[in-house]
């Protein structure tokens, strides 16, 4: 496993020298614990939803259609959504407004339920996940599929780097970095793997100071 230094070179020589690849870090906005913290439940829930709604189908269809999801959703109020009946869930299955994908919509119902309760034990669901230390990203990737709707795999992880959480994310180009730094064998996604993964984005963030998704940035740019 090379350093992270080496692994910058190595990105940067591919990008065209240092200053190109900071701009192209620059891109990787994420927000402070403070601002994570502050973010409302229901920018949590349509974060979510939109990442839901987007795997394994057109990301551009999606958007286009973002205001419309916002009208017909109640603008995400998990109070609203959490009361939400089967009339609902067959009014949105007609409702053009969104893509009608029924086990999607339901999911929408569940993770605002989720969201709920996160809320009434911590404050918000914001200051629950701003709380969670990047240095167990991995456990927070195993919270949410065990106990949220079809956050799952890369659209959990989607989801967390769009809201701004430090993340990292098991594309395709990373999988290959990890795999040319020896860190794992087999399936990434194994309990015993996403440790080792972990453990490895701990000490390149130990020695470089940068966060999980400065350095998954780093390892996908690092790749021929």
């Amino acid at each position: 496993m090379r350093s992270f230094d080496e692994l910058y070179e190595l990105a940067a020589n591919r990008k065209g020298g240092v200053d190109k690849l900071e701009t192209f870090l620059g891109q990787s906005s994420t927000l402070s614990a403070q601002e994570l913290g502050a973010v409302t439940d229901d920018r949590w829930l349509a974060q979510f939803t939109k990442c839901i709604f987007q795997a394994g189908f057109n990301w551009k269809v999606v958007e286009s259609k973002w205001e419309g999801f916002e009208e017909a959703f109640d603008g995400f109020s998990i109070n609203r959504i959490s009361f939400y009946s089967d009339d609902d869930l067959d009014r949105l299955i007609s409702d053009t407004r969104i893509v009608r994908h029924g086990r999607k919509i339901r999911s929408v119902f569940e993770n605002a339920l989720f969201l709920r309760s996160l809320a009434e034990q911590h404050g918000s669901a914001g200051q629950y996940f701003a709380k969670w230390p990047d240095s167990d990203y991995v456990g927070l990737l195993d919270f949410l599929k065990k106990n949220a709707s079809r956050l799952g795999g890369n659209t959990g992880q989607y989801a967390l780097r769009f809201i701004g959480k430090p993340s990292f994310i098991l594309s395709r180009d990373v999988i290959a970095a990890l795999q040319r730094e020896a860190i794992y064998e087999g399936n990434a996604s194994s309990k015993k793997n996403m440790r080792a993964i972990q453990n490895a984005f701990n000490t390149w963030a130990g020695d470089s100071g940068r966060n999980l998704t400065v350095i998954s940035r780093v390892l996908a740019m690092s790749v021929e």
